[in-house]
């Protein structure tokens, strides 16, 4: 029997009722710019609770409208449990929306040859930051086959080893003649002042913006911006880059006291997509 990670922060992060978790995707998405159509192979999207980020990773997942991809990969950072390296969850993962299929096969080639990225529970427990773009991807794709992967150790050559495992799967078969998408997820500074909030942003923000990973994992040890899924970030761009995604654009910004109206200790968002021509 297919073991099954169920839902965590249904309830508390969006909501778990059907119904309701529906009601609130179609309002996010009603008020998203409208997809371009561009060939989108990687999104960086905030993971807090829908009331605070929501609407900003939906301008993101919007631009995936009308688009097919067999495999998504979502890597997230790990809140909760450190380990070296990533975990791949070994089995389904569900919402309230559904089951999702994990690509087995696509993990499989995934951990033949590394030592870092093992098929295992750790990490995936409790762990918010993959499950809540899991709603949007369901709401916006319908049918896609899940890679489910949390980083417990962040550092660039855990993020970078992750990317080139990730695309050299583009050159065998069945890969090499199917899509896929990257998930990278992240928010930004913690509890800083508004105005002090966006001037940290505005360095990750900048990176990301210019495909930089380098920089970007620079001035993450330099404390000149934060991010706490920095490596999937890194390891979202590393591999978009490879593949030739090589445009970036800004899809939102944005931070907690814009809902809240607490301006003294906000928590940064942004939604981002990697595109070809």
């Amino acid at each position: 029997m297919q073991k099954v990670r169920y839902p965590s922060v249904a309830g508390s992060f969006y909501p778990a009722d059907k119904a309701d978790l529906q009601q609130t995707l179609d309002l996010f998405f009603r008020n998203t710019q409208p997809a371009e159509k561009l060939n989108i192979g990687c999104i960086i999207s905030p993971h807090a609770g829908y009331i605070y980020s929501g609407a900003i990773a939906a301008e993101g997942f919007a631009q995936l409208s009308g688009q097919n991809y067999n495999t998504v990969v979502v890597i997230s950072p790990s809140h909760f449990e450190y380990f070296k390296g990533c975990s791949i969850y070994p089995g389904n993962y569900k919402t309230p929306l559904g089951e999702i299929e994990t690509d087995m096969e696509f993990c499989q080639k995934l951990t033949e040859n590394s030592h870092s990225v093992l098929i295992s529970g750790i990490g995936h427990g409790r762990e918010h930051a993959l499950e809540v773009q899991l709603p949007f991807l369901q709401f916006v794709l319908g049918s896609f086959k899940l890679v489910p992967i949390v980083m417990g150790e962040q550092n660039y050559k855990t993020a970078a080893d992750l990317a080139e495992l990730i695309t050299s799967l583009n050159y065998e078969k069945p890969y090499s003649d199917k899509r896929v998408l990257i998930v990278s997820s992240t928010d930004l500074s913690h509890f800083y002042n508004a105005e002090q909030a966006k001037k940290l942003d505005e360095v990750i923000v900048s990176d990301i913006q210019s495909l930089d990973e380098i920089k970007l994992d620079q001035d993450i040890l330099r404390r000149k911006g934060e991010a706490c899924g920095y490596g999937p970030v890194i390891s979202g761009i590393k591999s978009a880059k490879i593949n030739n995604f090589n445009h970036c654009r800004i899809t939102a910004y944005g931070h907690s006291g814009q809902v809240s109206n607490d301006f003294d200790r906000v928590v940064g968002y942004v939604s981002a997509i990697i595109f070809k021509n």
